[in-house]
């Protein structure tokens, strides 16, 4: 991770979840400092969400997060404080992205981030294997997409059309399955999709507020590919952690997500022009897949 963030320099850093393997953990605090050490010595921010296997050594989920949001330079929330009262899971949060300081749209959420948690394994007898993002959930993006929207539209500086918004959680939902190596924009398959035994509606939500540009996956090992369905984009992390499951002769990798703005007539800096999206290897030359300049062929854009 010190190495990609090196070549990088990101403003933000996203851990996906599946931070620690618990069931192989002895002291899950000692883990999770390990795991997070590269984000809290680069001083710069990072978000963290819950996988289905960081629970499974000495601390619940709750108390995961609850020790998570203490830590150095996070941005992370047990949950949002308005639906606290409500919402399932621990880590649910959401990130508004101001325009350039001192420019008209300082006080505009240009793009909108939101953080959920997707579970670890069903709980209900009749549905086995893993989790989903539930009712509750939906509802408190639903809700904070139409606030959010609502802002942007507002004055002062009131703007037209829509702020984009990007998701991050864990366990991919059903709809991840209608992509293969030859029919995703980029990137491959080379598991299936690890996603729970219902459809919990997520994905439709996602459509139904058209706010929603991309949702960024992790779970799925040897999966990197980005697929747009509906006008949204689903992508996969692909495995970064050298400390679980990979693949001979396939690097590790992270997802970087840049938006760029559009620059006025006059100079200064106005909303969201285009969202890209590339992955950085780390091999001997810290390969980048898909071209990161701007103009560069093969960028996939979001």
């Amino acid at each position: 991770m010190s190495r990609v963030i090196a070549a990088e320099k990101p403003d933000l850093i996203v851990f996906t979840g599946d931070n620690i393997f618990g069931s192989d953990v002895k002291d899950a605090v000692k883990s999770m400092n390990a795991a997070f050490a590269p984000a809290i010595a680069s001083k710069i921010p990072w978000v963290a969400v819950l996988g289905n296997h960081d629970q499974e050594s000495t601390l619940t989920r709750q108390e995961l997060m609850n020790y998570i949001v203490k830590l150095p330079n996070t941005l992370s929330q047990v949950n949002p404080p308005e639906a606290a009262h409500y919402i399932d899971g621990f880590g649910n949060c959401n990130l508004k992205i101001h325009g350039v300081p001192e420019s008209s749209l300082q006080d505009k959420s240009l793009l909108n981030l939101y953080f959920l948690d997707s579970g670890d394994y069903s709980s209900v007898q009749s549905l086995k294997g893993y989790d989903w993002i539930k009712t509750s959930q939906q509802f408190w993006y639903d809700q904070t997409s139409k606030r959010l929207q609502r802002e942007y539209s507002e004055e002062p500086n009131p703007q037209q059309g829509t702020a984009p918004g990007l998701a991050y959680f864990h366990i991919p939902f059903p709809e991840f399955d209608n992509f293969d190596t030859k029919s995703a924009t980029t990137g491959v398959r080379q598991e299936g999709t690890g996603s729970a035994t219902t459809n919990s509606g997520f994905f439709t939500t996602l459509v139904a507020r058209g706010d929603g540009k991309s949702v960024f996956v992790g779970h799925d090992h040897v999966n990197d590919f980005c697929g747009e369905l509906k006008g949204v984009n689903l992508c996969y992390g692909g495995g970064f952690g050298y400390h679980a499951y990979g693949k001979a002769g396939w690097e590790r990798r992270a997802r970087v997500v840049v938006a760029d703005l559009n620059k006025k007539g006059t100079g200064s800096w106005g909303d969201v022009k285009s969202i890209r999206t590339w992955k950085r290897l780390d091999d001997e030359h810290h390969q980048v897949l898909w071209n990161s300049s701007p103009s560069g062929s093969g960028v996939c854009r979001l």
